[in-house]
């Protein structure tokens, strides 16, 4: 009988291996496509979270993995693109300029400056100054310095012309001889003849332009500048008369005039910015006929108001009848023009008459110190 070989022991191992190998294999080719089959369903049935989600079920699966020896890696999942859209910048419109005007501030325009407007030069009085004596009928020439403080040139068509009181047979007018530009000044020169009667004289005059329209210096550009002199008395040539033995008649005196009615009297100290009635001759009261004012200039002019006017008399006290044939106007009269010891005839807005005499001024506030008298009324 034939004896049956035997396979080695060895042979039969490494057979058995080899399909325990094959078919592990097989089974984790199963496994994996099994698994992944799966995973895909998962997900085309799972609503697709947000990318914070994503990324942290990604950090639990690959945890997982991590602890499980059979486990397998799972693909790696990429995140989408992060999109920034960024904004271009558009060229503004320019906005319109908008000027605030803050509460409680209100808005003032400009002062305008007027075409015509003059003031006084420093010297006004080139020659000629205030009383200046002059013997009777000499001949004078006065000269005024003003400057052009308005905005138009003044052209050889203005003139200086005579406005009121004593002319003293100079020109009714007399044209600018050149042009004079705005903040600039000029000399104004007048020929006069001074009165042949002693007195003191005043003549007042102003600018006129081309139209005809006067205008001059002042607070309100409104009053006239001046030439006031003094002529005094002639001599009188008395003649030598031999003794008369014809007894003289006696000399009958006649009675003098009753002076008129006083309606008011006093002494009043006006400061610049004060007002006087000159009908009851009060300061500072509700009816205003004189205003005592300070210009810019430092000038200090009585004004005239409501109808009051004002003209220099003398240094001899006027009486009624005096102040009555007196020139006066309602231009203001400069402080500056007058010396203490000058007369002023007024009339108020009422119609009465009256005197100031300028007994004092005050350097250092210009506080005047005036004896006035209103009499009653005709």
């Amino acid at each position: 009988m034939a004896s049956t070989k035997r396979m080695p022991l060895r042979f039969t191992l490494l057979t058995a291996f080899v399909w325990l190998a094959v078919a592990a294999g097989i089974i984790f080719l199963l496994w994996q496509l099994i698994t992944r089959i799966s995973g895909r369903d998962l997900l085309e049935n799972t609503p697709t979270p947000d990318l914070t989600m994503a990324y942290q079920t990604f950090e639990v699966m690959q945890t997982t993995q991590q602890t499980s020896t059979f486990a397998t890696p799972l693909p790696t999942i990429t995140p989408p693109p992060t999109v920034r859209l960024t904004q271009i910048p558009s060229t503004p419109l320019p906005s319109p300029v908008t000027t605030v005007i803050p509460t409680g501030i209100t808005q003032t325009s400009q002062p305008q400056v007027l075409c015509d407007r003059a003031a006084a030069g420093n010297p006004i009085d080139v020659t000629i100054p205030d009383n200046t004596i002059i013997s009777p009928g000499q001949s004078f020439i006065k000269t005024w310095k003003l400057v052009n403080i308005g905005s138009c040139t003044w052209t050889p068509s203005y003139s200086a012309r005579f406005f009121y009181g004593d002319r003293m047979e100079a020109p009714e007018a007399v044209a600018l001889q050149e042009n004079v530009l705005p903040s600039l000044s000029v000399e104004i020169s007048i020929e006069m003849v001074a009165p042949s009667s002693a007195g003191t004289y005043q003549g007042n005059w102003k600018l006129s332009n081309p139209s005809g329209v006067m205008f001059g210096i002042g607070p309100n550009g409104d009053s006239p500048f001046w030439v006031r002199i003094i002529v005094p008395e002639n001599p009188s040539n008395t003649a030598t008369v031999a003794p008369s033995l014809t007894a003289t008649p006696a000399v009958t005196q006649s009675p003098s005039p009753t002076p008129p009615p006083v309606h008011a009297s006093g002494e009043l100290s006006p400061a610049p910015g004060d007002s006087i009635d000159l009908d009851t001759l009060v300061l500072n009261a509700g009816d205003a006929d004189l205003v005592y004012q300070l210009e810019a200039n430092n000038y200090h002019w009585l004004v005239p108001n409501d109808g009051a006017t004002l003209g220099i008399y003398a240094s001899l006290e006027p009486n009624l009848a005096d102040c009555q044939s007196a020139s006066m106007s309602s231009a203001p009269i400069a402080v500056e023009s007058l010396s203490e010891g000058t007369y002023i005839c007024y009339t108020s807005n009422e119609g009465r008459i009256g005197r100031a005499f300028l007994k004092a001024v005050n350097p250092d506030d210009f506080t005047l110190t005036l004896n006035m008298l209103t009499w009653e009324l005709p």
